[in-house]
């Protein structure tokens, strides 16, 4: 007890407390809390948070041994401290890697940096048109419980993804999302990839999200969603093989068994703004001519 009470001594000799406490004081401490919060935040949906609480134990032994001075373990633990941050940074790698891509993707720096290029769109926004060819295709496909996985592309560039695919290079119609779906053809298997009004990748792979939040009953397609949406700012949508529903995710959030009006609503971010005051009448427009 004598050694954790000398430790604990030393430890709150070191620490400097300041006369006084100046503004600038003030907006560290903020600042650190809000990394220290949303690192938490973070690290409970991914595996960190198992491992964090495995890093908790571990610490708790070493204290134990602190306060019965058991010299051997505390000397193996001070030989392999360095040994273990580095270990933590490779078995991390995965998680680690995906939070840098999505501080990078939030564009803090497109509008003082000139040369930052944050849009990889190639064909502007989304039309009208290829919207309401799009939740027409996703409805027929809901109708016979036809799976698909449909990406459409916002600032953040899917190159990346696209290129795990077969190209393709078509305009978006509804025709040509049903036809690449169709059970036991070459291009059904996998996701569809939308830039602008064109489909320019099919059977594109996507990463599976590992969010611990994620209901269990979800299958391989809702999983890949949410992972898409959890890397980057693209909107993909889901069409259940099961039951038919349509689920769309953005933002890391899954919106499920939508309406087609719903799905519609959802994409309409993806239109021109002066266009957003007819989308009501827009999305009704397909089932109208049915």
């Amino acid at each position: 007890m004598s050694n954790l009470l000398s430790f604990a001594d030393k430890l709150v000799a070191a620490i400097h407390f300041p006369n006084y406490i100046k503004i600038t004081d003030v907006i560290e401490i903020l600042i650190i809390a809000f990394l220290v919060y949303h690192i938490l935040v973070w690290i409970k949906d991914t595996r960190a948070w198992a491992l964090l609480k495995g890093v908790f134990v571990i610490f708790i032994f070493i204290a134990i041994a602190a306060v019965f001075n058991m010299t051997t373990i505390l000397w193996i633990a001070e030989n392999v401290l360095s040994i273990a941050v580095i270990a933590f940074i490779v078995v991390m790698q995965p998680e680690l890697r995906k939070a840098l891509e999505k501080l990078g993707s939030k564009g803090i720096f497109s509008s003082i940096l000139p040369f930052e290029t944050t849009s990889g769109r190639i064909d502007g926004p989304y039309s009208e048109k290829t919207i309401n060819e799009i939740v027409k295709a996703c409805f027929s496909m809901g109708r016979v419980k036809t799976g698909a996985l449909i990406v459409l592309e916002n600032k953040d560039t899917l190159k990346e993804y696209e290129t795990t695919g077969i190209a393709v290079d078509g305009i978006v119609t509804s025709a040509l999302l049903i036809n690449i779906f169709e059970k036991n053809t070459p291009l059904h298997d996998g996701a569809v990839i939308v830039r602008g009004n064109r489909v320019v990748s099919a059977t594109a792979y996507l990463p599976l999200s590992e969010s611990r939040s994620v209901s269990k009953e979800l299958g391989t397609r809702h999983r890949a969603a949410l992972g898409m949406s959890e890397a980057n700012d693209s909107l993909t949508i889901v069409v259940s093989e099961e039951t038919g529903h349509v689920s769309v995710a953005f933002e890391g959030r899954l919106y499920t068994d939508l309406s087609a009006d719903g799905l519609f609503e959802k994409l309409s971010i993806f239109l021109p703004k002066e266009e957003e005051s007819g989308k009501k009448h827009l999305g009704l427009k397909w089932r109208n001519k049915s």
